[in-house]
């Protein structure tokens, strides 16, 4: 068993996908928002102008595409018939190709206009909770740069950090009891993996040179702490779990809570 454990949650940063005015915050902070729930909104008018341009610029590439097969075809005719040169007639075709080249090209355009409009909601993706909001109507937000974050609902976990004399006891699969600090019914969750590195801070590794390891040592020798993950599956109704919590762990599996030899843990 260990006291030292934190339970643990994934994170996703909401950025939007494109710069503008935020004309309205749909949520609170600390609120729960399911997936596909949008959060805030910008200013849609210059969207709307962009949109309707590129839908502009499609009839028009369009228009030119059409004229230019009709063209090219009718050359073809005239250089069977022998009234035009093959050196006419393949200008007329690679005109038809350029002019088929800049409508599928004003196609995308137009996708990405529409694309735009669709992302000016900016919108959850996932279920979770609001945190770290600070966004009001008004603000001015850039393309790629963080708003607010959602916490996962669904990713809580707990790290217990065991000592390295423990660990030939715990297999992933084994079941664990997690008591949160302050709260009475425990929770209960099973051992998904063992983690295989750990900082050694008595050592250093210079960039294209030997390591370093400190001249000094220390008499009595402490147990290193090893992360272990563990999947969260039952937790009591009322409990509220919050990224951050302290926790103690014991190992279900192997004999409950047991004291190390010198009587701690």
């Amino acid at each position: 068993w260990t006291r030292d454990g934190r339970v643990r949650a994934d994170s996703v940063v909401v950025a939007p996908d494109v710069s503008g005015l935020v004309v309205s915050v749909d949520v609170r902070d600390n609120q729960e928002v399911r997936k596909g729930e949008i959060l805030f909104r910008l200013d849609p008018r210059r969207f709307s102008l962009a949109l309707s341009a590129a839908r502009a610029d499609l009839l028009e590439r369009y228009a030119a595409m059409v004229e230019a097969i009709r063209d090219a075809r009718r050359y073809r005719e005239l250089l069977q018939s022998g009234h035009a040169s093959a050196e006419r007639a393949e200008i007329m075709e690679a005109r038809a190709l350029e002019a088929r080249a800049r409508y599928e090209g004003a196609v995308a355009r137009l996708g990405s206009a529409q694309l735009d409009m669709i992302r000016s909601a900016v919108r959850a993706r996932v279920n979770g909770y609001v945190t770290n909001l600070h966004l009001r109507p008004g603000d001015f937000v850039r393309r790629g740069e963080a708003s607010l974050a959602l916490v996962d609902r669904d990713s809580f976990y707990v790290d217990g950090y065991f000592e390295e004399t423990k660990l030939p006891s715990i297999r992933p699969g084994d079941r664990m009891e997690i008591r949160l600090m302050g709260v009475a019914p425990p929770l209960y969750g099973v051992v998904e993996s063992l983690s295989r590195g750990v900082s050694d801070f008595e050592r250093s590794e210079p960039s294209g040179s030997v390591p370093r390891v400190n001249p000094t040592f220390s008499w009595v020798r402490l147990a290193q702490r090893i992360p272990v993950r563990i999947r969260i599956v039952s937790v009591p109704p009322g409990v509220l779990l919050v990224a951050g919590q302290t926790a103690t762990v014991i190992d279900v599996a192997h004999g409950g809570r047991r004291r190390s030899p010198r009587g701690r843990e």
